[in-house]
């Protein structure tokens, strides 16, 4: 079986497409960072003054790949390469990822399925620059599986 996204080869071009859509959406503001030191892709917009960021980890996506494509010594790549390769995939399959949710997302708040606050709630920023999401997991409301948030 294979894992969704593993042949994507369009990261720049994801997170540029990610930049249109929400700009059609009408979008003030919208920039994407990564983040190596905690191995996630963070994508940040504001819509009609509501300031949004979406963080997805490109490690939990490697790992994920690791264990469906667990390395062998029939390889060429030795175990380090091998982990690094996941990595690199699972930082460009994380934007065609993004890229496929948001428009998702953006198109069920057009059409009416969802209000901007019922699609985007856990990655709306609150004044104090959590999100609810992390602010509901502080409080306990949520637990985050894994440590993804």
């Amino acid at each position: 079986m294979s894992l969704p996204y593993e042949n994507s080869t369009s990261g720049a071009n994801a997170l540029e497409e990610i930049g249109k859509i929400l700009t059609r959406f009408g979008c003030a503001r919208f920039g994407h960072m990564t983040d190596n030191e905690n191995g996630h892709l963070l994508v940040q917009f504001t819509h009609r003054g509501n300031d949004v960021s979406v963080k997805a980890s490109y490690r939990g996506y490697a790992a994920a790949w690791l264990k469906e494509h667990p390395h062998s010594n029939r390889m060429k790549a030795n175990r380090t390469q091998h982990e690094k390769n996941a990595l690199e995939q699972a930082k460009v399959s994380v934007c065609s990822i993004l890229r496929d949710w948001v428009k998702s997302q953006v198109t069920m708040i057009e059409i009416g399925v969802l209000s901007f606050e019922g699609a985007f709630l856990g990655q709306l920023m609150l004044a104090n620059g959590k999100s609810v999401l992390d602010h509901a997991a502080a409080v306990g409301l949520v637990q985050i599986e894994g440590g993804a948030v």
